[in-house]
């Protein structure tokens, strides 16, 4: 499917994929690692090979220098059979050359683990321009929301049932960037650059900003944009 535009340094992007028939592209934790893993050392402009440091854990890869990054990541999600991820382009071509590396790097592994040939993901990454504030806070928080899917799957058609339920299962769930939102102290808040996107939710109770989110954009469901 052809974009209706192009990507551009300090503008803001919703890029998502899945897998191919919708089949599942993380199958343990290891693969959620590895991919969170990559989503860090790929976003920097220098080239960088996992295979030199084949005894480093997670966490000490989250941690090595970079130089300069093509972009800035706000926010990602991480689900079965698909992700999410909103970045703001810093370089000149910054979101391709981030994606390619990443897909690339990340379908060579899961691959090789899981011995297996042909295409992982449903094409080329898709991208949507969040040219507006509004749309910005939207998808900023409906990422984050992601996850309730596994746990209350009808929530966006009736609702969330039980609400003590679904703030429990977020908090404890670890490849999305919520955690680092509500304060939690971990390695894969190196993914992340908050102070590249707009403070929406305040530096308060990140949790009660989104349950507030929530109840006022939810009065029936949640589509993918307003």
């Amino acid at each position: 499917m052809q974009r209706d535009f192009n990507f551009s340094i300090g503008e803001f992007y919703h890029l998502y994929n899945r897998g191919t028939d919708k089949r599942k592209i993380f199958l343990n934790r290891q693969d959620h690692e590895r991919f969170l893993t990559l989503l860090y050392v790929v976003n920097n402009t220098e080239v960088f090979h996992l295979s030199d440091h084949t005894n480093r854990s997670t966490d000490e890869f989250l941690t090595l220098p970079r130089t300069e990054t093509f972009v800035d990541i706000g926010a990602y999600c991480l689900m079965p059979n698909h992700f999410h991820l909103l970045v703001r382009e810093k370089v000149n071509n910054g979101v391709s050359l981030f994606m390619k590396k990443l897909l690339t790097a990340y379908v060579m592994y899961f691959n090789k683990t899981h011995e297996r040939t042909g295409a992982l993901f449903e094409g080329r990454f898709k991208g949507k321009h969040l040219n507006t504030d509004r749309y910005l806070k939207y998808q900023f928080a409906y990422c984050h929301l992601n996850p309730v899917k596994l746990c209350d799957p009808n929530w966006r058609d009736e609702r969330i049932l039980n609400d003590k339920q679904t703030f429990d299962f977020l908090a404890n769930y670890q490849y999305s960037s919520y955690q680092d939102y509500c304060g939690v102290t971990r390695g894969q808040g190196g993914i992340i650059n908050r102070g590249a996107f707009p403070e929406y939710f305040g530096k308060g109770d990140f949790k009660e900003s989104i349950r507030e989110w929530l109840n006022f954009n939810t009065p029936k469901r949640v589509k993918d944009r307003p």
